[in-house]
């Protein structure tokens, strides 16, 4: 096979599961556009009554595929890494093709929430395992680049997926929204089953050898880092399409508009992270945390200005999906021979993030403090998250001095 050949099969097969990435950054993102709409549809008594609190209410949907994201990674990427990992991600590529159909088939709010954490279950496996092929694809010296490549489906879906995907909910109802969802994820379906080549597992692993990662003390630090430092991003994108409409008073249609420019952020601070983190891993994630609080405190002092707001929202993207592959890449030097778990569970410590922030900005949105509050929530959680990197990479350095032998 020439060079061209295999270069030629390589980036069809990462653009195979590039496309099953962007169908998941579209289910999960979407939600936040939809919110107002999910709410006054599935809660219309309470939506009668308060709307903010029921706004609040609804972002249990966002913490609940978070959820999903927690409970699946670990337990199906430690189940499925002794199996051929093109075979596992077809697998992963039809369940939520699936689980999406059960979301814009839901009658009341009982039922999308169960929708939404079924959808959550294969995402952090799918990235987890996507990664570590397109790890192996791109080669030695690469694998911030490999994750970053797999993620950027995700990204390149909060330019054009979320703002279509929330422009077609908002005029043509949030079903259509989650029929295209379920269709871009048929679509992956078939193309990974077309265009990503035969990779074998690790036919030793198994998930109770897996789990023994657990007992690595900085991978526990590490998903900390992600779980509360990446919720400061969270706590403001949940709410975005309400800051957008209720504090700088623009119309809805200006909500797409802000998610293609928070897109664009997220896009690029992906590829970039993906090559810092392969120069320099903690002036990259420290830089990273700095710049996110910095952004979320200047968002909760300007949000009232719509070109303002956008603006930020743009570097807020940025700076937090350079920690995306950072986080990753880190999770992967310090997990050992846990790799496939390892990969995943990095999804469930930006999920828990995910989570998280959904849940404490929706908390003091609720207490009445306003769409503004989880801006400042968010500044808190990138500072713990900032202290958490800088003791991380602190006790590997005082292990390293210990080890080193006398002179």
């Amino acid at each position: 096979m020439t060079s061209l050949t295999r270069r030629g099969s390589a980036t069809a097969a990462l653009l195979a599961l590039a496309i099953g990435s962007f169908g998941i950054g579209m289910t999960e993102f979407v939600v936040m556009g939809l919110l107002p709409d999910l709410a006054s549809d599935l809660l219309p008594n309470a939506w009668a009554v308060d709307r903010e609190a029921t706004i609040a209410q609804a972002g249990v949907l966002i913490s609940l595929y978070a959820l999903g994201v927690v409970i699946g990674a670990p337990t199906i990427a430690g189940s499925v890494a002794r199996f051929p990992r093109h075979r596992v991600m077809i697998v992963l590529a039809l369940a939520l093709t699936v689980f999406n159909a059960l979301t814009f088939l839901a009658p009341s709010f009982e039922w999308m929430a169960v929708s939404r954490l079924l959808a959550g279950l294969p995402h952090g496996a799918y990235f987890g395992i996507g990664a570590l092929v397109a790890s192996d694809v791109l080669g030695p010296g690469r694998r911030a680049q490999g994750v970053a490549f797999v993620l950027t489906g995700l990204t390149v879906a909060n330019v054009v997926g979320v703002p279509l995907g929330t422009f077609l909910g908002q005029n043509y109802g949030w079903r259509v929204t989650f029929m295209a969802v379920a269709a871009v994820f048929a679509l992956a379906t078939v193309c990974i089953a077309a265009f990503v080549p035969h990779h074998e597992g690790s036919p030793e692993r198994t998930l109770r050898a897996e789990l023994r990662v657990f007992r690595i003390g900085q991978v526990w630090l590490t998903l900390a880092i992600g779980a509360i430092g990446f919720g400061g991003f969270f706590a403001v994108n949940s709410y975005v399409a309400s800051m957008v409409t209720e504090v700088a008073h623009a119309p809805a249609w200006a909500v797409p508009v802000v998610l293609v420019t928070s897109g664009i952020g997220m896009t690029i601070g992906n590829l970039v992270g993906g090559r810092l983190a392969d120069r320099d891993l903690r002036r990259t994630l420290l830089g990273a945390f700095l710049g996110t609080a910095a952004v979320l405190a200047l968002i909760g002092l300007t949000a009232q200005w719509i070109i303002v707001l956008a603006a930020l929202l743009f570097a807020l993207n940025f700076c937090g999906s350079i920690l995306a592959p950072s986080i990753q890449t880190r999770l992967m030097d310090v997990a050992e021979d846990n790799q496939s778990i390892a990969a995943a569970l990095n999804h469930s410590s930006l999920n828990v993030g995910n989570s998280l922030g959904a849940f404490f900005g929706g908390t003091v949105i609720a207490a009445g403090w306003g769409f503004v509050a989880p801006a400042w929530v968010g500044v808190a959680m990138a500072l713990v998250g900032l202290v958490l990197t800088t003791v991380g990479f602190g006790l590997v350095r005082r292990r390293g001095r210990e080890l080193a032998p006398a002179c």
